[in-house]
């Protein structure tokens, strides 16, 4: 429901007993029961009941607490959903816990049903029932999906509270207890007894991690990312069902099947680079551990040079005949970063990709880890500008290459990059909870008539309250022309100019050619609608993935668009970083867009609010260390933002560039 970014109004406070009667709506909805401790004073009747009472009323208390925080507001709500764009209005509460970083939106309601987003689930366990299905279905039901029957997992039994009408929560068979969706059970889920085989749609998703609602917070923060394991979900760390042999395909219906398909890998995805395919000697690859450990920097260090290794090994084993396996020397420091370590690093948790960073390290930067190899002879490299070193040469016969075993990678889909073979890529997933990447973008200017130009929308019947674009505004002038008689009879191509538009339009604005048109009395068609255009009030939208404007749901903001402001500047006297700002008019979440970069640059980012912007609609400053121009406008064109509409300004340079 919430792929496009609602329209919120101000949010405004919770009054104390409209907080509790929400809260209590929600519990009486949800079935919620109260937990009371018996009373430790059984010999007073009067007293046991007094104290009955009293934690019956601090259980409630607590209960609503846990629900709605006392901090919550509320705000109204318009969006669209369905195939038809059909608007949809609501409240949404937002609210934030005592350790949280930042207010969330929390529950919304549509109609008179309330929802509890990802924010809410994750802190009040079992609220609602907890259906299972494989990471691939997750993944999919992430982009707007509803779950298909055969989608289920974990069962039969599935849980008795999954009856049709009944909101449920959606987890990962990786992480069985932790929520990435919300939605409406369209059948008795509890019921069922074989979902192989089986046809239609089991759950109507509503809201997912990584949607419009997962991305919104009050200070502009990024939408937080889930916890590892949440107690008081689902403990069970035996899975009920294998998922072997299934496959994902997508569904006529929109929504998302599992169909059986021979040679299918179990998880629907083909294996990442180094994993072991069917038929092949899992013995080869050495088994990391799944869980996170606490790594010395020895063992980091050791991380990085296997990941070099790796990466090494795997363009000399498909490189076929090509010279140097496909590598073109010299090899930058970005280029070894992104394609021959960040994606053969055994990162298979957040904590292991915490751990796993250049900067904790005994190199620190990527400059000297280069040069370590080059003291151990397995490359051949050399400074470049003084700021940079280079790999002019590998030595693919090196005894530490022709040694090294491949070991287990995680899977991943991966984006952009070079190409690892069977369809991978080489470079690490920009990020699937960012739903920017792959989003279409459409800047349109639009005209609103000043008050001054009513005559003559009037005249040509035309809405004066309403927005046009350049177009539209060609034919209501030709109509107003037509209406009045303006045409010269001498010269077709001249429109002669009367009071209405002598007055609104050729008003003296443009100094001595307004006085000098008035003069003459008449005016080339042209630049009459370029200067009933100009008279206008500019507007703009961005619209994404091919929305059509409607002023209803989309109210478009007045003046230019603005620019994504890239700036290059020295700091600390000889180190160039590279400042991005301004990228959320064009739905990009600044924080996902620094952690691509931090990746693909090989460098330190940090994300910060711009100075001077305000504190109640703050923009966020993405900053990365090194000149890296190219590499923030590549970023930002896979997020549907065109070069045109970005302004680069190197001040290492004192110039400016377009």
């Amino acid at each position: 429901m919430f792929k496009k970014k609602p329209q919120i109004k101000p949010l405004a406070p919770l009054r104390s007993s409209d907080r509790r009667k929400t809260a209590d709506s929600i519990i009486a909805d949800l079935k919620l029961s109260v937990p009371v401790q018996p009373p430790a004073n059984e010999g007073d009747a009067s007293a046991a009941d007094a104290e009955d009472k009293g934690a019956s009323t601090a259980a409630l208390t607590a209960l609503r607490n846990a629900l709605l925080p006392e901090n919550a507001q509320a705000a109204r709500f318009t969006t669209t959903a369905g195939p038809d764009l059909k608007q949809v209005s609501g409240t949404i509460y937002v609210g934030s816990y005592e350790d949280s970083e930042a207010a969330r939106i929390l529950w919304f309601r549509v109609g008179e049903r309330m929802h509890p987003t990802v924010y809410a689930l994750w802190r009040n366990p079992a609220i609602v029932p907890l259906i299972h299905t494989p990471d691939v279905v997750v993944q999919k039901l992430r982009g707007g999906a509803d779950l298909m029957t055969p989608g289920l997992a974990r069962g039969p039994p599935f849980p008795a509270r999954a009856k049709k009408g009944a909101i449920v929560a959606v987890a990962p068979l990786e992480s069985p207890s932790v929520p990435l969706a919300v939605g409406t059970c369209l059948i008795d889920i509890c019921d069922l007894q074989e979902v192989r085989g089986a046809k239609g749609h089991a759950v109507q998703t509503a809201h997912w991690m990584g949607d419009e609602l997962w991305a919104w917070s009050p200070n502009g923060k990024p939408g937080a990312e889930p916890p590892a394991e949440i107690d008081g979900w689902d403990q069970d760390e035996e899975l009920a069902k294998q998922t072997e042999g299934l496959q994902i395909d997508d569904n006529e219906d929109g929504g998302v099947a599992l169909n059986a398909g021979a040679g299918g890998s179990a998880s629907g995805v083909e294996p990442g680079p180094g994993a072991p395919v069917d038929g092949e000697d899992t013995g080869l690859f050495e088994q990391v551990p799944p869980e996170p450990v606490n790594l010395t920097t020895k063992d980091i260090d050791a991380a990085f040079r296997n990941a070099f290794l790796y990466g090494v090994t795997h363009y000399k084993n498909t490189g076929g005949d090509a010279p140097n396996f496909g590598l073109q020397f010299p090899l930058s420091q970005s280029f070894v970063m992104s394609n021959l370590v960040q994606p053969f690093l055994p990162t298979f948790t957040p904590q292991h990709a915490q751990q796993l960073q250049m900067k904790k390290t005994s190199w620190k930067n990527i400059k000297k880890f280069i040069k370590s190899l080059d003291k151990e002879k397995i490359i051949k490299a050399k400074d470049r500008d003084g700021n940079e070193v280079v790999i002019l040469d590998i030595d693919f016969d090196d005894q530490a290459i022709l040694d090294f075993v491949p070991y287990k990678l995680p899977k991943k889909e991966t984006a952009t990059g070079t190409s690892l073979g069977r369809g991978e890529k080489a470079t690490a997933q920009a990020g699937s909870a960012d739903p920017a990447v792959g989003q279409k973008l459409k800047k349109l200017e639009l005209y609103r008539p000043r008050d001054k130009l009513a005559p003559l929308f009037t005249a040509a019947k035309a809405d004066t309250k309403a927005f046009y674009t350049a177009a539209e505004l060609r034919p209501i002038v030709t109509t107003y022309i037509e209406a009045e008689d303006l045409i010269s009879a001498t010269n077709k191509r001249l429109v002669r100019v009367d009071p209405v538009l002598a007055n609104a339009v050729f008003d003296g604005s443009a100094g001595a050619m307004d006085k000098e048109v008035v003069a003459k009395g008449s005016v080339p068609r042209d630049t009459l609608i370029d200067r009933v255009i100009k008279a206008c009030a500019s507007y703009y939208v961005i619209l994404r993935n091919g929305e059509t404007f409607d002023a209803a749901t989309a109210k478009p903001r007045a003046g230019a668009a603005p620019k994504v402001h890239v700036v290059l500047e020295t700091r600390s006297g000889n180190k160039t970083v590279t400042k991005v700002s301004g990228v959320e008019a064009y739905f990009v979440s600044p924080q996902p867009l620094a952690d691509e970069l931090r990746k693909a640059c090989a460098g330190s980012t940090s994300v910060e609010r711009l100075v001077g912007s305000s504190p109640k609609n703050p923009v966020m400053e993405v900053m990365v260390q090194g000149p890296q121009k190219d590499a923030v406008i590549k970023a930002l064109e896979k997020r549907g933002v065109n070069k045109a509409w970005v302004e680069v300004v190197d001040k290492t340079k004192g110039k400016k560039k377009g």
